[in-house]
């Protein structure tokens, strides 16, 4: 067991802070950027040692948008006292998904020319749709839970693909609090209503 521990550390320590970052979301507690970005730096090491690029590449863009969500939530907003959940308007959404096929498209191209990644495909389309969930919950738009969720679907086989059990577990642990978080965040939209186009 001990053996095991130190072998996989680098794993463990993702899964640890994974786990907490998320749970920190859920209830919209603003230490969720800073666990994150430890989280972020252990699987950044994680990635590269399994091959998936892209998500290595990830962990960075992660690093720049919690550090960006950070402001928001603390100075964001029209009042400059952070951003509320709200819901994004039906164009913010189109946008958003726009943003995904062709962050898609240019990711796979790119790990299909330059490195020998066997799932580029999805590492492409998981990529893509992170990172701009990432962004969404950046601004507290609850819909970036229903892209979550889409994510850890496809996560989980992926990692498990990949020989990646524990992470695998841990995405399976993501899937269950986005659920909450979804619930939780539209608790919390019915009880402070804003209009519907914000994008604060």
């Amino acid at each position: 067991m001990i053996d095991w521990l130190i072998a996989n550390w680098i794993e463990l320590a993702g899964f640890v802070t994974g786990a907490a970052c998320v749970w920190l979301l859920v209830i919209r507690n603003i230490w969720t950027f800073p666990v994150g970005m430890v989280n972020y730096v252990f699987f950044a090491v994680l990635f590269v040692q399994s091959g998936l690029y892209a998500d290595a590449g990830l962990q960075g863009v992660y690093f720049i948008l919690a550090s960006l969500g950070w402001y928001w939530w603390l100075r964001g907003g029209d009042d400059h006292k952070g951003v509320e959940v709200h819901e994004a308007s039906p164009k913010v959404l189109i946008a958003c998904g726009v943003a995904v096929i062709v962050i898609a498209a240019l990711i796979q191209w790119v790990l299909h020319e330059y490195t020998d990644s066997t799932v580029a495909g999805w590492d492409a389309l998981t990529t893509a749709m992170s990172l701009v969930a990432q962004f969404m919950l950046s601004r507290k738009w609850i819909a970036n839970w229903w892209l979550w969720i889409a994510v850890d679907l496809i996560y989980i086989p992926l990692y498990i693909h990949k020989g990646l059990w524990l992470t695998a577990g841990l995405y399976a642990v993501f899937l269950a609090m986005c659920i909450a978080g979804l619930i939780e965040w539209q608790k919390a939209r019915t009880d402070k209503p804003k209009a519907a186009n914000s994008l604060t």
